[in-house]
């Protein structure tokens, strides 16, 4: 039996209530962007509901502690194919085992949650250490990220907290929404504009200082660089090139 669901968490989360409810035996789930339908395979579609969905987490909340709750959340936002169905048979376990069924890491399931959550919170952690402001013209913060995972949603307390006398923007380019703090509140926005135009620097848009601050920051990281002591291996291995157009002084 395949369960299709919209790839949301909560209709992956009502699609454990519903495998409950009706017991088919053993269950396949796709998101309906991935499933190809099959003639020899019987398959049901799943009606997300909120109310479904709250039940099975807040179950999965008596079940598990806050930082299992965490790793099911990060190990979704991974966004990687397999992870819908891994994460549909763990709660399905989670579920129908005594208490204690999620440290048992010779289960695939529980194995791949907790490696795919560590992947996630890494990418998280490199996010906070390397995303570089520009101030635009109008005094806002804005920085443009495309990330591995869907990290979006574990930055907001970081910067909320780190930032917080200064309205800002972090906008993930990949998936084409972000987060915008106005001074108080964080809200999830999305922006009707040619993408292309925000992955470049537009001096047009940035305050007329900006590049002033740019320099001296370039300058004083070449001031403190010892170049004897340059190890280019053991650099890249702390920060991967990938994540070097985020940061001024590599630009």
């Amino acid at each position: 039996m395949i369960y299709i669901f919209d790839g949301t968490l909560e209709g992956l989360l009502t699609a454990v209530f519903e495998w409950f409810e009706r017991k088919p035996g053993p269950a396949i789930l796709k998101s309906k962007e991935i499933h190809q339908p099959d003639a020899f395979m019987p398959s049901f579609e799943v009606l997300t509901d909120r109310e479904k969905a709250d039940r099975v987490w807040k179950g999965m909340a008596k079940k598990l502690d806050r930082a299992w709750m965490r790793r099911a959340y990060c190990s979704y936002l991974s966004e990687l194919p397999q992870i819908h169905h891994d994460l549909f048979q763990f709660i399905i376990y989670i579920f129908q085992s005594p208490s204690g069924a999620e440290q048992n890491y010779g289960h695939p399931q529980v194995l791949s949650i907790t490696q795919t959550a560590r992947k996630v919170e890494r990418e998280k952690h490199r996010m906070e250490a390397f995303i570089r402001f520009q101030k635009t013209a109008d005094g806002m913060f804005y920085c443009g990220i495309d990330p591995d995972f869907n990290v979006i949603p574990l930055l907001v307390n970081h910067f909320k907290n780190r930032y917080a006398d200064q309205q800002w923007i972090i906008y993930d380019l990949k998936r084409h929404y972000g987060i915008f703090y106005d001074l108080q509140t964080v809200e999830e926005i999305e922006m009707d504009i040619d993408i292309s135009l925000l992955k470049k620097t537009n001096q047009n848009l940035l305050d007329e200082k900006e590049n002033l601050y740019a320099d001296l920051w370039k300058n004083y990281f070449k001031s403190t660089n010892i170049v004897a002591r340059k190890n280019t291996k053991l650099h890249t291995q702390h920060v991967p090139k990938r994540y070097w157009k985020y940061l001024t002084e590599k630009l």
